[in-house]
């Protein structure tokens, strides 16, 4: 029962999956493809970076990266590449068990031989199958794109490699949090306002917290935890960011079978 809990899970994200990776694969060449003239025109990026304001620079992190390098301007796309994985991650954190609450078959699927913590672990598979679907997808592009659009310029691979797999630490974190707030909030009718207020949210504290002065935001959001500037700059991730990340993904996926397994699941009357 619990495969079929799975793959049922899978196939009805199926399309939402398709989705997300043709729109991806879209942003990567789109973005690749400006790279040689960011590249051939290096001197006079800089001029023109110059020439904005301090606060805009730091808001998109463009005073950390060197956009005339591979790596440098890869992550700068990255961090839209993490925004809309953020999105889609937490769209499916939300929705995970309050769509069928708000459908009203949470009960015929609780009445059936299985277990909840059975229910929850097929459907938390299915999802995560799901999203590196989606990772293997940007992966591809971006490996294309490089090869395509690299303008005769270079890469360390385990640095790119680090780059690549802190999407899918990203995701999780997103998930696990979506996931939780869903248990804890009565009814989730809509996921979309939910997970986009999630993911922008996390993304605005990130984006303004070098503006904020002493206030340390990047224990907050993952897209502090895991910046691409700084793992390009250090290759490494920040060690102990790093680990608040997974124990807070951990902690909120823990809490959410405990929620799950005592909540009190509505029958359609």
């Amino acid at each position: 029962m619990s495969s079929n809990i799975f793959v049922y899970e899978f196939r009805a994200r199926l399309r939402s999956v398709i989705i997300w990776s043709v729109s991806l694969i879209a942003l990567v060449f789109f973005f690749f493809s400006l790279f040689p003239a960011f590249a051939n025109q290096a001197a006079l990026l800089t001029q023109a970076m110059a020439k904005f304001p301090p606060a805009l620079l730091e808001a998109f992190g463009m005073n950390k990266q060197d956009l005339s390098t591979l790596l440098g301007f890869y992550s700068f796309l990255l961090v839209f590449v993490e925004l809309c994985l953020a999105i889609q991650a937490g769209n499916y954190g939300f929705g995970l068990v309050s769509v069928e609450e708000s459908e009203l078959t949470a009960d015929f699927l609780l009445s059936k031989p299985v277990s909840r913590t059975q229910v929850m672990t097929g459907k938390l598979l299915a999802v995560f199958c799901s999203l590196l679907v989606t990772d293997a997808v940007v992966i591809m592009s971006t490996f294309i794109g490089l090869s395509m659009f690299n303008a005769g310029r270079t890469y360390d691979m385990p640095t790119l490699v680090l780059l690549l797999v802190s999407m899918l630490i990203l995701q999780l974190f997103f998930l696990g949090v979506g996931l939780v707030i869903s248990l804890m909030v009565k009814r989730v009718r809509n996921v979309t306002p939910y997970s986009l207020a999630l993911g922008f949210g996390m993304y605005m504290l990130a984006a303004f917290s070098g503006m904020l002065g002493e206030v340390n935001l990047e224990y907050i959001t993952p897209f502090k935890q895991l910046d691409p500037a700084y793992i390009v700059k250090n290759a490494a991730y920040n060690t102990p960011l790093l680990l608040l990340n997974v124990v807070i993904t951990l902690i909120a996926i823990g809490a959410s079978y405990w929620l799950y397994i005592r909540r009190d699941i509505h029958a359609v009357s």
